[in-house]
């Protein structure tokens, strides 16, 4: 009986945790003091109702708070996927100015696949909210790192390229969100209908002495056909997880609305593991609508060796007309 009392207190106990509170301070970064304090409030009555729906075992409720139904919808998405809570009971972060609006960033969260693992450290992401300008809630994505954020928004040389480099990475992090989410329809839209789709596998290369030695064979597909498999993977999966710990922008010498983006990705499902380099070529013509025209995948490891650098895919191996 008094073990079970304490195996009861122990699950109160950690119930208690992610059912917190939470309450969010922009310490600076945002002059206009009565949106601050609208982001402030709407950040800290989100993140509140995320512990609560996750301890309550529910689905997420924004219809009494300042989230449009498009941002609510995603959310739905990724909860769906795989829910959350907010780790800190007291957030005081930098607020972002952006070309649109502000944003909020560094948000802790442990992503909790429902009924298939327990918590683990490998399970730790990190969230940005995005506002406008009056402090309404544009987007909610899980983000790269800060450290890798602040790395990319350093190499700009002028002021074109410092918004273009903001865009590029809200835009990694959306697409990297596309797939925790399962969000077909966004990918459909940002790949270009003529999108080249490049992926490599490991394979042993058979000589003529008899001998064999890994090599990566590359395979191409259509946005069609990749997004047609895809699908299918989305079907066949419970949960997803996938996460960027590295990141290389490039901005094409002569062509300056072209970025390649270089970037070390692992991919985490209930069935599959894997990770590798994944290269993207942004066409950002169309600043309001860009658009991906090659994406290659690569392992990053070949007969358990590190792909050399040289081999890994980056702007200088695509030609632009």
């Amino acid at each position: 009986m008094k073990h079970k009392l304490l195996l009861f207190s122990f699950f109160f106990v950690i119930s208690s945790i992610y059912a917190q509170s939470v309450t969010v301070t922009v310490s600076d970064g945002i002059d206009n003091a009565s949106v601050r304090s609208r982001i402030e409030t709407t950040t800290s009555r989100m993140l509140t109702e995320i512990n609560a729906a996750q301890v309550a075992g529910r689905n997420l409720d924004f219809r009494a708070m300042n989230v449009s139904q498009q941002v609510s919808t995603s959310m739905a998405m990724l909860w769906e996927n795989c829910p959350f809570v907010c780790t800190d009971e007291e957030i005081v972060e930098h607020g972002i100015t952006t070309g649109t609006g502000y944003q909020i960033r560094n948000i802790p969260l442990l992503m909790k696949p429902s009924g298939e693992r327990e918590f683990n450290e490998d399970e730790y992401q990190e969230a940005v909210i995005s506002f406008d300008k009056q402090g309404n809630v544009e987007s909610f994505y899980l983000t790269i790192s800060m450290n890798l954020y602040m790395k990319v928004i350093s190499d700009n040389r002028e002021v074109t390229d410092l918004r273009r480099r903001q865009l590029i990475l809200d835009y990694v992090e959306q697409f990297r969100t596309s797939y925790n989410q399962k969000d077909i329809h966004f990918l459909e839209q940002v790949f270009s209908d003529d999108a080249l789709i490049i992926t490599g596998k490991v394979i042993q290369q058979r000589h003529s002495d008899g001998m064999t030695s890994p090599k990566v064979q590359y395979n191409k597909q259509s946005k069609q056909q990749y997004l047609s498999n895809l699908r299918r993977v989305f079907q066949n999966t419970k949960y997803l997880h996938v996460n960027f710990d590295e990141i290389e922008v490039m901005r094409h010498p002569t062509n300056k609305d072209f970025y390649g983006v270089t970037l070390h990705q692992g991919w985490t499902s209930n069935t599959y593991h894997d990770e590798g380099y994944v290269f993207l070529l942004w066409d950002f013509r169309n600043e309001n609508a860009p658009q991906i025209h090659v994406r290659t995948w690569q392992p990053d490891k070949i007969g358990g060796k590190p792909l050399p650098k040289d081999e890994v895919f980056t702007l200088d191996d695509f030609n632009i007309n």
